[in-house]
């Protein structure tokens, strides 16, 4: 092995200068928090469907296996959206303070958590990257922070604002590699040439990373995968956000290519899509640093 494997300087750089973390791809996109305008109303209706609550589910459910008890935590939700996990933290006795700059995703967060008491749920509708955490009084201030598959993690730098949120807990999800989508992986031959290309790992670093800082964490990396049913107007606007973090102009023939090939390929209107990919999850622990055991229950005589 070489030395470079266990030097953290190494790996910070190499995350921060990689052309295929997340982070790089939608700077080079020049992608900002006025993205997920579109499909915002979409979105929600995902995350709040039966499959996604579903999802959300699981992921708490880890969460709980792991030890972490909801009832009267203090949550910090960064890219909180319009409430996937704000809303079963709260209903499991949580205090959430949220986090999310999109203005239509913002709105409907307010409309879903509308039901609380006053005061057990707070939406900041500003960028996580922006906010002065001394000033907010935020160092340190959460019992749990909660960042899943949210683009504020993006270099070691990034981590470590947000792990300065937490007291007890920092959960943290990520791609685990090469993001799966069944229409850009129809499409991009058609103007490149050449299928998607293999990529690096952003889930790959942080462990890594955390591993050579001395963090004890918990990690979990699987496989999810969902199909969608898209009309051709979202079929097209999905892909042009897709164009657009694998490197390639949204410019107006790139629009008539995608608009021919989705017209021609589904005549009928309705846009089957099967997307998804490896997905990573890490729960750095900050108090107790040991193994969590679960209590053992009395056995029967």
């Amino acid at each position: 092995m070489t030395n470079e494997l266990f030097n953290a300087d190494v790996w910070e750089k190499a995350w921060k200068a990689d052309p295929s973390a997340m982070g790089n791809k939608m700077k080079h996109a020049k992608m900002g928090p006025t993205l997920f305008d579109f499909k915002a109303k979409a979105f929600n209706e995902e995350v709040f469907s039966e499959g996604g609550r579903r999802r959300s589910e699981r992921i708490i459910g880890w969460l709980e296996g792991q030890g972490v008890d909801f009832k009267g935590l203090s949550v910090l939700d960064v890219g909180a959206a319009s409430g996937g996990f704000t809303v079963p933290f709260a209903e499991r006795g949580a205090r959430v303070t949220a986090v999310e700059p999109n203005v239509p995703l913002g709105d409907l967060f307010l409309e879903n958590t509308a039901g609380f008491a006053p005061g057990q749920v707070e939406l900041v509708r500003d960028m996580f990257e922006h906010i002065d955490l001394n000033a907010r009084g935020w160092n340190q201030a959460f019992d749990l922070v909660f960042v899943s598959m949210c683009p504020v993690v993006t270099d070691w730098d990034s981590v470590e604002m947000v792990i300065s949120s937490a007291r007890q807990y920092c959960y943290i999800s990520l791609l685990a590699g090469q993001r799966e989508h069944s229409l850009i992986q129809e499409v991009l031959p058609l103007l490149t040439g050449q299928g998607l290309p293999a990529e690096s790992s952003d889930m790959a670093y942080l462990t890594h990373l955390l591993h050579l800082k001395g963090y004890s964490y918990q990690s979990l990396i699987t496989k999810e995968m969902k199909t969608t049913e898209l009309s051709h107007e979202e079929a097209i606007e999905e892909l042009m956000h897709l164009l657009m973090l694998h490197g390639q102009e949204a410019n107006t023939s790139s629009r008539q290519l995608v608009t021919e090939y989705v017209h021609r390929t589904y005549p009928d209107g309705k846009v089957t899509v099967r997307q998804g990919g490896r997905f990573g999850k890490v729960l750095i622990r900050l108090q107790d640093l040991s193994m969590y055991a679960r209590e053992q229950l009395p056995v029967n005589k």
